[in-house]
């Protein structure tokens, strides 16, 4: 058993373990939504939108691997437990979406970058972090609730792999890990993922690193005394955690998520170490930090409200196939498409 004393500092260091790998993926393996976005859009590259398969793909494999294993319970996970709310899932996605472009990267990059000694994102991870919590539980929380329950579907299951086992007569876990080794298998059928091993080494570890949230929470809420959620990695209402517990731990106090951030921030400055490339950057244009911050505002508000960024939806929703992922993962790349146009082409061209 678990002492009850050692529950949060075990969660947060499963949270900082994963989020570790996850930093040095997006140094060392150019792990980036936004960046992915950009490739595929306007540089004729697809490699890094197949890294972000790649990794949905492992972790949902491994997810439904412990699923089969009676170590993690669907139904227990965070995503099972919210309502789901198709109106929320799209527009907090659109939101996210188009302010990531604006800020020039979502929570998750932001962190990379912040660890990497970018000063502006350090003011972007601030921001979104603020905004998150006012969204999460300050004052915009009432208006945020009244659309979710308003909009909310009466579901019975809560993920594609439960509601699909029970017309083919297959346990959940056969169902969701086939789907997630399709996913896999997709991502993996170009030539431009083979010429090099960096896109698949650091895909698949990023994909091990959300599992490894799952498992970690799962443990902890299965053999401790306190109640735990089960969850995993996502990079929005934790940088709230995390500033509320730095300046003072008796108000916040650890968890998954303050250990997955600091995690991030260790793994990125270890990454740049590694690569000689740390160093202290500032913002020079007053427009630019600006933009960024109302790029940081939208992230904050529109991933409370489609509960989980472009890694806590696109990737931890998505190895569990919550109902919401897919939505939110479309609103998102949608909402950072139009953005990048916006600012590449201005509005006139947009349409």
């Amino acid at each position: 058993m678990i002492l009850g004393m050692q529950e949060a500092m075990i969660t947060a260091l499963c949270g900082a373990g994963g989020g570790i790998v996850l930093g040095l993926a997006a140094r060392l393996g150019r792990f980036c939504t936004l960046g992915a976005i950009e490739d595929a859009l306007y540089q004729g590259s697809d490699t890094r939108l197949r890294m972000w398969g790649l990794a949905i793909g492992v972790a949902g494999v491994a997810s439904f691997t412990l699923v089969a294993l009676d170590l993690l319970d669907l139904e227990r996970t965070i995503y099972h437990a919210a309502p789901f709310s198709p109106v929320a899932s799209v527009l907090g996605g659109l939101l996210f979406g188009y302010g990531m472009s604006l800020a020039g990267n979502c929570g998750f990059g932001a962190l990379a970058r912040c660890g990497g000694g970018d000063l502006r994102s350090f003011v972007i991870v601030l921001v979104m972090g603020i905004a998150a919590y006012a969204m999460l539980s300050g004052p915009m929380a009432g208006l945020r609730m009244s659309l979710v329950q308003m909009t909310s579907l009466p579901v019975q299951t809560r993920d594609i792999a439960t509601l699909l086992s029970a017309p083919t007569g297959m346990p959940v876990w056969i169902v969701g890990g086939v789907i997630c080794a399709v996913i896999a298998g997709l991502a993996l059928a170009a030539r431009s993922m083979w010429v090099a091993p960096e896109p698949i080494l650091w895909g698949g570890l990023a994909g091990m690193a959300v599992a490894s949230g799952w498992a970690g929470t799962a443990w902890v809420a299965r053999d401790g005394f306190s109640v735990v959620p089960v969850l995993s990695h996502t990079y929005t209402a934790p940088l709230g955690e995390t500033v509320i517990y730095l300046m003072t731990s008796s108000g916040g106090g650890l968890s998954f998520g303050v250990g997955s951030v600091l995690g991030v921030l260790f793994g990125a400055w270890l990454g740049c170490v590694i690569k000689g490339h740390f160093r202290w950057e500032a913002c020079e244009d007053p427009r630019e930090l600006r933009r960024q911050v109302l790029g940081a505002v939208l992230m904050g508000f529109g991933a409370v409200l489609a509960l989980g960024c472009t890694i806590g939806q696109g990737i931890s929703a998505f190895s569990v196939l919550a109902y919401s992922a897919p939505l939110t993962l479309a609103a998102i790349l949608a909402g950072a498409a139009f953005g990048l146009r916006q600012l590449i082409t201005g509005f006139s061209e947009v349409g």
